[in-house]
This record gives C-alpha cells, structure tokens and sequence, in this order.
C-alpha cells in the first residue's frame, strides 16, 4: 500500500510528538546503553585522517554526539523532535539541526562518517530510497555509513506511539545497495547472545570513493 503525503506528514509528526513528549524519560533510559561496538565498527572503517566529519542522524538527547566528541572527532548531530536537538546542543555544545527525516536538507560531501543508531528503521520503506541517497550525497567519496535497527520480517507500522520499518538482512542489504553502497560487515546485537536474543541488526556500508 502507497503511502500518501498526508499519511507520511502524520507518521512523522506523530512519531516526533512520542519523542517530545517523553524526551526525559528517554535520555534517562538510555544514557547508559552501551554502543561502543557500534561507535567502533564505524570509525575502524573510515580511511581518513581524523579526526573525522561525523554526522550523528538521529542523535536525540546527544549521548553519541558527546562520545565522538570525546574520542576527538568533529560531530555533528540531527534530529526531528525539537526538544531531544535542544538537550544535545545544551549536552554537548555540538552542532545540531533541527530537521524531520522526511525533509531533510543536508550539505553535500561533508562527512567522513554518518551514525544511524537506532534511526533510520523509522523511515516508512517507501521512503527509505530517498532518505538513503541523501545520506550517501552527505558522504565524502569512499565515506562510511553506519546503521542500526530493531530487524523483524519486512513488517512497518504502529509500535507504542511511534511508527518503525523493521527488515531483515536481506531487505535492508537490498535498500543499501541500491542507493548506491557496498556492505563492509553486518552483525547482531547483543553480542554473545543466541540469535533469537539478538534484536538489533547493526551494518557497516561505504560510498564507493569513486562516486
């Protein structure tokens, strides 16, 4: 089924009035998730000379933003929900815009890395191509990009208050593909679990340098 655009407008506000109107709750529930290994499995695959141009796509309240920062690198964040860009710019003193990821307006050929931490799977599929080749224009030649999100069986729709895509490998390597990337590596999360315990699919993509 299409997707209108008064349906996309309604998904999105929707999904962003859930953030804004939990945004506490939120940065406390997560500000000790552990995403080293994911932090890692992006930097690791960056052929640059840091320290590096990150963009943090859906950096909500601002925990990664702050940890790249930390690790030395130029972060930069984005966000839709008005109040998780206002704690991340008073958390961390980064650079953080205020834009919907269904409209998004992001400069070209600027960063070295983009970190999609648990973001991208709220982009209904229909969409995904296009949010995808813009972060792809937002990369530097041969820059890399980082994803993760809560897999499932190619289902989207209504999920507490907010509305999520959650594909399979197969699927979202398919998505990845066509917008223009070659996979560098894929796992689950959490490490060390059976994989019916592994909620998270995590993958590792680059822009060809030659783009």
């Amino acid at each position: 089924m299409t997707l209108i655009p008064p349906e996309l407008e309604q998904i999105s506000a929707a999904t962003l009035q859930h953030y804004n109107a939990n945004a506490e709750p939120f940065r406390e529930g997560t500000r000790d998730h552990d995403v080293t290994q994911n932090i890692a499995a992006l930097l690791r695959h960056i052929d640059a000379e840091p320290p590096f141009a990150i963009l943090d796509f859906g950096c909500g309240p601002g925990r990664d933003l702050k940890a790249f920062t930390a690790l030395g690198h130029r972060a930069v964040g984005v966000d839709g929900a008005e109040r998780f860009v206002a704690m991340a710019r008073e958390e961390t003193r980064c650079e953080v815009w205020l834009q919907d990821f269904l409209h998004l307006d992001l400069p070209a050929a600027r960063f070295d890395g983009v970190f999609a931490n648990a973001s991208l799977f709220h982009v209904p599929s229909q969409e995904l191509p296009r949010v995808l080749r813009q972060l792809h224009a937002t990369l530097k030649p041969g820059g890399v990009l980082f994803s993760s999100n809560p897999r499932g069986t190619n289902q989207e729709g209504w999920t507490g208050g907010r509305y999520g895509a959650f594909h399979d490998l197969e699927a979202w390597s398919r998505y990845m593909v066509d917008a223009g990337f070659f996979e560098l590596e894929h796992y689950y999360r959490p490490a060390g679990l059976p994989r019916d315990q592994q909620p998270w699919l995590a993958s590792v993509w680059r822009k060809p340098a030659a783009a």
